[in-house]
């Protein structure tokens, strides 16, 4: 289950959230500007480049409220554990100046592959930290395990159950179909450097800066392989899928919908694709359900309207929610594909039932003060899975005519 963290709202927060409100505010004037004069078959391009401008200033606003609300969101290690066990106490000797005591060799001896283990607490908060910048991580299940490779058995066929009389006979039902779904934990890296300098600052919290230094990259690798991973050595992406169509997909397939156009969204109802959609998943899956895209998608999305004239965007009104779509909640990840032939720009489902990541148990860090002089390098893996748990939970928006 996914933590829900509160955020109080600071000035800047507030301001930040206020600055969102406003430019899409201005961004729906100038675009009902634009769409006047198309129908009056008036094309302005000044009316387009200012769109095209608050839509910029539109999407920098939101980003800097992402960052701000981010940065309040991450954990204080300080003050979770103001005292040191003797496993940190060793590990923030190994850190510092690469002092290997009886503490450490303990862990050492259960570390995977080549370094000291990190303790428990720095593990805990380096995950929370990438929680926080990996998107991916904020929908689907994440479950921590200490085998290489979690199994899972899932029924593709429920048990066959019927009515009868009450001294009728009672023949016997077909059982439940199985399948064994595999993640593998890939081993994912980064060698993040520091002067000895820094390292002797006994001011310098090493968790913190530990986790600050890999978080960026680690969060970035890991979105792209869960979006459109091939398995191989690292996460399998629910992209990498086979797809069809909804109707006729079966189990290890995900549905699509079509988008009505070859290279687009219909010019026609654009709309309609994306209500089909929401509707392509059962009900059972709709309540926790998530629109995922990319940036260039939402801003082409955030130019339509209904049936009714409103625009069918909405941007969150409150500190820390998401901007929602029809009503769902939409989740922005770089790694989605753009716009374009044949591609699958938009995901929608219910990702904590469809997508599973399996983080191993255990963060080494190796100390390396050799590679690079006169920086201490350390090389850094965790060992992270993932793949689709439940293929009915997430359907995609491919574009095609048919």
């Amino acid at each position: 289950m996914n933590e829900t963290k509160h955020v109080i709202p600071s000035t800047e927060v507030k301001t930040a959230l206020h600055e969102v409100l406003s430019a899409f505010e201005a961004f729906k004037s100038a675009n009902d500007q634009r769409l006047d004069a198309l129908e009056k078959k008036q094309g302005d391009r000044l009316l387009d480049d200012k769109v095209e401008r608050i839509d910029r200033d539109l999407n920098a606003a939101q980003a800097r409220l992402d960052r701000l609300l981010s940065q309040k969101a991450r954990p204080d290690i300080a003050a979770a554990q103001p005292d040191l066990t003797e496993a940190k106490s060793a590990w923030d000797g190994y850190m510092r100046s690469g002092r290997v005591t009886l503490e450490l060799k303990a862990g050492l001896s259960t570390a995977s592959g080549s370094g000291a283990l990190a303790p428990y607490e720095t593990e805990r908060f380096v995950e929370r930290r990438l929680a926080q910048v990996s998107p991916m991580r904020s929908l689907a299940t994440v479950r921590t395990v200490g085998a290489a490779t979690f199994k899972k058995p899932v029924s593709t066929a429920g048990v066959v159950a019927g009515w009868v009389a009450e001294t009728a006979a009672r023949p016997e039902t077909d059982p439940a179909t199985l399948a064994l779904l595999e993640f593998p934990a890939a081993e994912l890296y980064a060698s993040p450097a520091a002067t000895q300098a820094l390292l002797d600052d006994s001011f310098i919290n090493l968790d913190e800066w530990l986790a600050s230094e890999i978080e960026d990259s680690f969060a970035a690798q890991e979105t792209e392989a869960f979006v459109n991973g091939n398995g191989t050595n690292k996460p399998k992406g629910f992209l990498n899928y086979t797809t069809a169509a909804n109707a006729s997909a079966t189990w290890g397939q995900i549905g699509h919908i079509v988008s009505g156009a070859a290279a687009d969204f219909a010019s026609s109802g654009p709309v309609d694709a994306l209500i089909d959609l929401t509707y392509a998943t059962e009900a059972k899956y709709r309540p926790n359900a998530h629109f995922v895209m990319n940036r260039r998608t939402a801003a082409k999305i955030r130019k339509f309207k209904g049936s009714d004239g409103q625009y069918i965007w909405q941007p969150s009104t409150q500190a820390g929610q998401l901007p929602h779509l029809l009503g769902y909640p939409v989740q922005e990840i770089e790694a989605m594909p753009d716009v374009g032939a044949g591609n699958l720009p938009v995901a929608f489902g219910d990702f904590a039932k469809g997508y599973l990541i399996v983080d191993r148990a255990g963060l080494s860090v190796l100390r390396d003060p050799y590679s690079a002089k006169p920086y201490v390098l350390f090389y850094t893996t965790k060992r992270v899975g993932g793949g689709v748990q439940n293929f009915d939970a997430i359907k995609v928006l491919k574009i095609a005519a048919s």
